[in-house]
C-alpha cells in the first residue's frame, strides 16, 4: 500500500519507518520545511529519535499534494490541538483521492474549547472522508527497533474495507485489532495521559508500589466510567486503547506525560515545565478539555479534578492525594 504519514515527530517518524520495514510505499511529510530538508540529508531524526537511521525507501517530502496523488491511506501523526490546522491543510491536497483515501488519526487528545475527538475533528474539516484512528501502548523508540507491540485500529461500525489496512499496518511484531467503537478506543488514549500525570506525581512523591497500583486501578475504574457516560462501550476500556495505553504510559521511564507529572511531584510547577519542554505533553491540554466537558455533562471524575487542580490552580500533589484518600468510604 502507499502511506502517507504527516507529523515528523518521534512517533510519526517511527510508524513511518515501521511501514517501510513492511515493503510499503511511505513518505514522511514533516510540518516544517527545514526539518524535510535535514531529514532527507542526515536520514536521521536527530531531535525526536536520535540513533535510528531512515532507509534510502523512505521518501521524505514537505508538499502534500504530490505525496498524496497515489496515497491510499494518511496518517496524521501531529499533536491534537494542531490537527485541525493539519487537517486544513490537508483539504486541498486531499480533493483529489478522498474518495478512496482513509485518515487515520494517530493523536491521543481532545480539541481544546470544542472538545472533539481526533476523528470528529477529521470529520468537521474533511466531511466524507473515511476516518479511523490507530492507537495502543507504543513507544516510538522501541517500534522503531522492531521490539514487539500491539495496537487497535478503530472505525465507526463496522467496515469492511479495514481488513486490508490492518493486515498491511500489521508484521510479525506489530499486532493490529481492529475495533468499532470509535469513541471508546479515543477517550481511552485521551484519558491514559491524564492518569499518566497523576501516576508520575506518585513518583515524584516516592509514595511506592502500593499507591501507584491503587491509583492505576481506581484510574481504569474512572475511564471506563467517563467513557461509558460519553457513549463508548465498556469492554473498549479493557482493552490495548484503554487499559493497555493506561499501564504502558503509568510506568513507563520513556513516558513524557509520566515524566511531566513526577517533576510536580518534586515540586515543579506546571506552568513552567509546559514552557520548558520540547516535547507536547499531551495530558496537560487534554486534562483542560475534559475537566470542562466532564463538568458541562455532569459526569463525576475524582482523579481528572484533582489532576486539573494541580495543573492549573497550583494545587500541590500531595494535598491532591490527600483529598482523594479522605473521599467518604464506599463499595468497590
Amino acid at each position: 500500500m502507499n502511506f502517507v504519514v504527516i507529523g515528523a515527530g518521534a512517533w510519526g517518524t517511527a510508524f513511518a519507518l515501521h511501514l517501510s520495514k513492511r515493503g510499503h510505499t511511505v513518505s514522511l511529510a514533516p510540518r516544517r520545511f527545514e526539518q524535510a530538508v535535514n531529514l532527507a540529508t542526515t536520514r536521521e531524526n536527530r531531535d525526536y529519535l536520535p540513533g535510528v537511521k531512515l532507509p534510502p525507501s523512505l521518501q521524505i517530502g514537505h508538499e502534500l499534494a504530490p505525496l498524496l496523488m497515489e496515497a491510499d491511506a494518511v496518517l496524521l501523526a501531529c499533536p491534537s490541538y494542531s490537527l485541525r490546522e493539519t487537517c486544513v491543510r490537508l483539504g486541498p491536497a486531499l480533493a483529489d483521492a478522498a474518495a478512496r483515501v482513509r485518515v487515520v488519526s494517530l493523536a491521543k487528545g481532545l480539541e481544546l474549547g470544542t472538545h472533539l475527538r481526533p476523528s470528529q475533528v477529521i470529520a468537521a474539516v474533511l466531511p466524507g472522508v473515511k476516518r479511523g484512528a490507530l492507537t495502543g501502548p507504543t513507544n516510538a523508540g522501541e517500534v522503531a527497533r522492531g521490539l514487539p507491540a500491539a495496537m487497535v485500529l478503530a472505525t465507526e461500525g463496522e467496515d469492511a474495507d479495514v481488513v486490508g489496512l490492518q493486515a498491511a499496518l500489521s508484521s510479525a511484531t506489530l499486532r493490529v485489532y481492529t475495533s468499532g467503537d470509535l469513541a471508546g478506543v479515543e477517550f481511552g488514549g485521551c484519558l491514559k495521559n491524564i492518569y499518566a500525570i497523576a501516576a508520575g506525581c506518585s513518583d515524584g512523591l516516592r509514595l511506592g508500589d502500593n499507591t501507584k497500583a491503587a491509583l492505576l486501578t481506581r484510574a481504569l475504574a474512572e475511564m471506563v466510567r467517563l467513557g461509558v457516560a460519553l457513549g463508548a462501550q465498556p469492554e473498549t476500556f479493557y482493552g490495548l486503547s484503554g487499559f493497555g495505553d493506561l499501564v504502558a504510559t503509568c510506568t513507563g521511564a520513556w513516558s513524557r506525560n509520566r515524566g511531566f507529572g513526577e517533576h510536580l511531584g518534586q515540586g515543579r510547577q506546571a506552568a513552567d515545565l509546559i514552557a520548558e519542554s520540547k516535547s507536547v505533553v499531551e495530558g496537560y491540554h487534554t486534562a483542560q478539555s475534559f475537566f470542562e466537558l466532564c463538568r458541562e455533562r455532569g459526569i463525576e471524575a475524582p482523579i481528572l479534578t484533582e489532576v486539573h487542580r494541580i495543573l492549573y490552580e497550583g494545587k500541590p500533589p500531595a494535598a491532591a492525594l490527600s483529598a482523594l484518600m479522605t473521599r467518604g468510604l464506599k463499595r468497590e
